[in-house]
């Protein structure tokens, strides 16, 4: 992005020069001040407002610029520009956060971390907006203000409360697979360069020919994978709350430049209606032994933003920012946010929030009829501002980013479909089970330490109940250890 000049003397926003400003106008010496002094009411009106709404989620955040670079043949699964060819390269941004804190949080702190990335690619911009998890807390997107109100502030408490957190937890069994992850040795990781990514949800590929294949998005980190302890979070989250946001600017002014190794998991379209569990449910994972990880790229950060509220603070993710060859899955989460991001954007940055800088695309002109609205910049000219036009206007192209999927049934709010190995307590009885006894230790303790703040013993019991149908092992541990501190 371009820079302004600091040369030349201090401007008032319309560019009057300044002729003094250490002094406000008043009137005589010692007199009252003057509504006349435009630079005096121009520069407290200008802070007042120095704040957009912060995001309700994944406010804490950083981010910096980068290159993807394709290094394997995507081609037979999608037909994106971007990944057309081996060795090309695609600007990027990536934005990580914490996702319950407000913006004056720590960073070392036990929370997933977003992980959302745009490509400026030739066709527009494509936003991967994912979790440094492979999966999430919830499967449907109609809970998601729920769950996001139990881990915000108490509306008559004004704290997080643990009653709240391990109620909705308890009630929501499928919960337990995310619970584990988040309270396991990679609860809070050490930084920002050192963590995976995941689109966490499936995303349709779709090749030249049409074929169709479900994919899975996984960013393996090639620092290498740290975390931190419950102990060493709570002391660098008091000693330097801004951590992580400051180990990954000086790891790239420094010139050690962070990757990471990017690759998909693909199913084939015809595979999905028959595989043993929902492949869109977000609560699962796909097992590497059914769909191996292929990799397709390298993902490199090496560029710092040069103002963090322009460029990290307003930027906006969207994961209905799509490019031809790649479209939505039927995964009720992903359906939801895919309404509720640009929302989100829209309310809290405003309406022409994709014109910024950081946000427009870089590789390519945005050609749309939309006009007008906070900080329009007029930059469309005398155009018209409709479709079809006799004067030479953008026009449809007729070919779709994606293809289209067959829907069957009667309307109405239905659960997913199920099938034959659907269950909320497999897959996190499986990743309980491949801890070492080290590991499962530490998953305990992390958990006992949170779950015995809670006041009511119902509350508790249903939390455990859900990680004795896990792993009884998983069960009984953990209730020993939450009696043992609750006396």
């Amino acid at each position: 992005m371009s820079v302004e000049s600091t040369t030349g003397p201090l401007t008032t926003e319309a560019g009057a020069p300044v002729a003094d400003n250490q002094n406000s106008e008043t009137a005589g010496i010692g007199g009252p001040g003057l509504i006349q002094d435009q630079l005096l009411i121009e520069k407290l009106a200008h802070f007042n407002r120095e704040r957009i709404p912060e995001r309700i989620v994944h406010a804490r955040g950083a981010g910096a610029y980068g290159t993807f670079t394709v290094t394997a043949d995507a081609t037979p699964y999608t037909r994106a520009a971007f990944l057309s060819e081996i060795g090309k390269q695609t600007e990027v941004f990536l934005r990580f956060s914490t996702v319950a804190g407000n913006l004056g949080a720590a960073d070392a702190v036990r929370d997933p971390r977003g992980f959302a990335l745009k490509f400026y690619t030739e066709e527009g911009n494509y936003d991967l907006v994912g979790n440094n998890t492979p999966v999430f807390f919830i499967k449907d997107a109609i809970k998601f203000p729920d769950f996001i109100h139990t881990q915000k502030r108490d509306p008559y408490t004004g704290s997080q409360e643990a009653d709240n957190v391990w109620d909705f937890w308890g009630l929501s069994p499928e919960s337990t697979h995310q619970v584990t992850w988040l309270f396991g040795d990679r609860g809070i990781p050490a930084s920002y360069r050192h963590m995976d990514g995941f689109g966490s949800h499936t995303f349709q590929w779709n090749n030249a020919a049409g074929e169709v294949f479900w994919v899975k998005y996984h960013f393996k980190t090639d620092q290498g994978i740290e975390n931190l302890t419950q102990d060493e979070a709570n002391k660098l989250a008091g000693e330097d709350p801004d951590s992580h946001q400051r180990d990954l600017r000086e790891s790239i002014e420094r010139g050690d430049f962070p990757t990471w190794t990017v690759g998909v998991q693909i199913m084939p379209a015809a595979e999905a209606a028959n595989y043993r569990f929902n492949p869109f449910d977000l609560t699962k994972v796909w097992p590497h032994a059914d769909y191996p990880v292929i990799e397709i790229g390298k993902l490199e950060l090496n560029r710092n933003p040069e103002n963090i509220f322009a460029e990290v603070e307003q930027s906006v993710f969207s994961p209905h920012h799509f490019v031809p060859g790649i479209g939505p899955s039927p995964d009720k989460m992903l359906q939801g946010r895919l309404f509720a991001y640009g929302d989100a954007h829209r309310y809290r940055v405003g309406i022409n929030a994709d014109h910024l800088p950081v946000n427009r695309p870089h590789a390519t002109e945005a050609r749309s009829h939309g006009r007008d609205g906070a900080l329009y910049d007029g930059r469309h000219g005398r155009q018209k501002n409709y479709e079809p036009n006799s004067f030479g206007g953008p026009a449809q192209t007729g070919l779709p980013l994606w293809q289209p999927a067959p829907v069957a049934g009667s309307t109405g709010e239905q659960a997913a479909p199920s099938h034959a190995e659907d269950n909320d307590f497999v897959q996190a009885g499986n990743l309980y089970r491949l801890m070492s006894e080290d590991e499962k230790g530490r998953l305990i303790d992390n958990l006992a330490g949170f779950l015995a703040k809670v006041s009511r013993d119902d509350i508790a019991a249903r939390a455990i109940e859900n990680f004795r149908n896990a792993d009884a092992d998983y069960g009984k541990r953990l209730e020993a250890a939450v009696q043992a501190l609750r006396g």
